[in-house]
C-alpha cells in the first residue's frame, strides 16, 4: 500500500474498540434450528436465513416508558438483537413524520404522511438504522473490520459509523455509482473498492470476502442482525401517530428486506398491545428497469426471476433480491400490492414530493411517490386511506438524475429592469 494511503487505512488501535454487548441467539426462519450468536446468516442445516431468536418471556416496556427514553432507535431496544446497552451508533433514529396535505390531494386520498429518513443521522438515509444495529453486533462478536456490498446509501452509512466507532471498513460498490454517493463514502477514509459489474456481482464477491477474511460484512454474514434495524421505522410511525397504525405504508424495494421488516415491526407492536388498530397494508415500489419483486407479487409465483438492472434508480437496482420472496409474502399477506414505475415517472415523483412537501429525495424516493400515484390510480389506494410514504434517502446524493429535467434559471445583470422583464414575461 502506498505510504500516503497507509495512515488513512490502518487498523484502529485496540483501545478504541468499545466493550462488547451481548447478542440474542439466532434461529433459522425455515427449519427453526437454533444457533449461537455468530457472523453467519445462513443455516447450515437447510440453508435458510438466520434471524434473531427473542426471548418470548422478556419484559416489554409500556408506551410511557418508551416515550421517556432518548430519541433514537434504541428506545425500542427490546425488539432489537442487542441485549445490553448499545456501545456504538447510539443516536440514530426518530426522524420526522410530516403531514403532507397537498400530496394527499395529488394522490386522491384522505391523508398522506412522509416518514422522512432523508434527514437520518448521520448519513441521510434509512441505512443508518440497520448499520447502527449491525455495528453493535460486530463489536459484540469481537470483529474489528466491517464492510458491505452497496449501491451507495449503505456504503455511506457503514463508512461513517465505522469511522466513528474506530473500526476498519472495506466498502465494495459498483464502479458506476453517482458521484455524491462515492464521495459520501470516501470522505470517511474506508478502503473503498469499485467493482466492475452490477450490485449482484458485488454481492457475490462479498460473500467470498466474508468467508475468506472473516470480516463483518453487514448485509452478508451479519444480515440476520442488520435487517432488524428496519423495524424501527414501523415502531416510530406507530408512536408518532399516537400509538396507532396507518391504513397503508409504501416503501421502495431493493433487496426486499425493508418491506418485510416494516410488516414485522407493525405486527410486533400490535402483538405487544402498543399499536391500536389493524396492521397496515404494505405496498412496495420498484423501477420498471429492475422490478423482480413487483413481478413476483403480480404473478403470484414463489420464485424470483432475476433481471439485469436498467434504471437510473441505482440505489434499489438489485436484480436478484435476497429477501424478494419474503417481501412478496409480506405484501400479499397484508392485503397490499406493488407497482413498477418508469424512470420518467420516478423523476416526476421526485419533483412532486419536493413541490408539495419541501422534501428532496433521491431516486428511490421518487419511485415511492410515483408508485403511490400508480397504485392510487389503479384503485389500490382509496379516498379514505391514510398513507405513510417511506422516503429513504436524500436527493443531494443523486442530483445527476434530476438535474436534466429541471428548467434552466435565467441569468441577468443586477438591474431592476431585467427583473421587471422577467415578471412581465411571467404574467403574459
Amino acid at each position: 500500500m502506498p505510504s500516503s494511503a497507509s495512515a488513512a487505512h490502518c487498523a484502529p488501535p485496540a483501545e478504541s474498540v468499545p466493550a462488547r454487548p451481548r447478542l440474542t441467539s439466532l434461529a433459522c426462519r425455515l427449519c427453526s434450528a437454533p444457533h449461537e450468536p455468530a457472523p453467519f446468516a445462513t443455516c447450515p442445516e437447510c440453508l435458510g436465513p438466520l434471524e434473531p431468536a427473542y426471548d418470548r418471556g422478556r419484559r416489554l416496556p409500556t408506551r410511557r416508558e418508551i416515550e421517556a427514553r432518548p430519541p433514537s432507535i434504541w428506545r425500542y431496544r427490546e425488539w432489537l438483537p442487542i441485549l445490553d446497552e448499545p456501545v456504538v451508533s447510539t443516536d440514530t433514529g426518530l426522524t420526522p413524520l410530516i403531514d403532507a396535505p397537498a400530496l394527499a390531494r395529488a394522490l386522491g386520498i384522505r391523508r398522506a404522511l412522509v416518514k422522512n429518513d432523508a434527514v437520518s443521522h448521520p448519513t441521510l438515509s434509512f441505512k443508518d438504522r440497520v448499520v447502527a444495529v449491525a455495528l453493535n453486533a460486530a463489536v459484540a462478536l469481537g470483529l474489528e473490520t466491517v464492510g458491505c456490498a452497496s449501491t451507495g446509501n449503505l456504503a455511506n452509512a457503514v463508512a461513517a459509523q465505522a469511522a466513528r466507532a474506530g473500526l476498519e471498513a472495506w466498502i465494495f460498490i459498483p464502479e458506476d455509482l453517482e458521484v455524491g454517493k462515492v464521495v459520501g463514502t470516501a470522505v470517511y477514509g474506508p478502503r473503498l473498492v469499485r467493482v466492475r459489474g452490477t450490485y449482484d456481482d458485488v454481492n457475490r464477491l462479498c460473500v467470498q470476502v466474508a468467508e475468506r477474511y472473516g470480516w463483518g460484512l453487514v448485509n452478508v454474514n451479519l444480515r440476520g442482525y442488520y435487517g432488524e434495524g428496519s423495524k424501527t421505522l414501523a415502531f416510530e410511525i406507530v408512536e408518532q401517530l399516537g400509538w396507532r397504525a396507518p391504513d397503508a405504508v409504501i416503501a421502495p424495494m431493493a433487496g426486499g428486506s425493508l418491506v418485510t421488516k416494516l410488516d414485522k415491526g407493525f405486527r410486533e407492536f400490535g402483538a405487544a398491545g402498543l399499536a391500536d388498530g389493524r396492521p397496515p397494508r404494505i405496498f412496495g415500489a420498484q423501477a420498471s428497469g429492475c422490478a423482480p419483486i413487483v413481478d413476483l407479487v403480480k404473478s403470484g409465483a414463489e420464485r424470483i426471476e432475476p433481471v439485469v438492472p436498467n434504471t437510473i434508480a441505482r440505489s434499489i437496482a438489485i436484480g436478484n433480491p435476497a429477501d424478494g420472496r419474503s417481501a412478496a409474502r409480506a405484501i400479499r399477506g397484508s392485503g397490499g400490492d406493488a407497482a413498477a414505475v418508469t424512470d420518467e415517472e420516478l423523476l416526476h415523483g421526485i419533483r412532486l414530493l419536493a413541490q408539495t412537501t419541501g422534501v428532496f429525495t433521491e431516486t428511490a424516493g421518487g419511485v415511492t411517490v410515483a408508485g403511490a400515484l400508480k397504485l392510487a390510480r389503479a384503485g389500490q389506494l382509496g379516498p379514505e386511506d391514510e398513507l405513510v410514504l417511506c422516503i429513504t434517502g436524500n436527493g443531494l446524493k443523486t442530483v445527476e438524475a434530476v438535474q436534466p429535467v429541471l428548467p434552466p434559471a435565467p441569468i441577468i445583470d443586477a438591474k431592476l429592469r431585467e427583473v421587471a422583464a422577467l415578471v412581465h414575461a411571467g404574467l403574459t
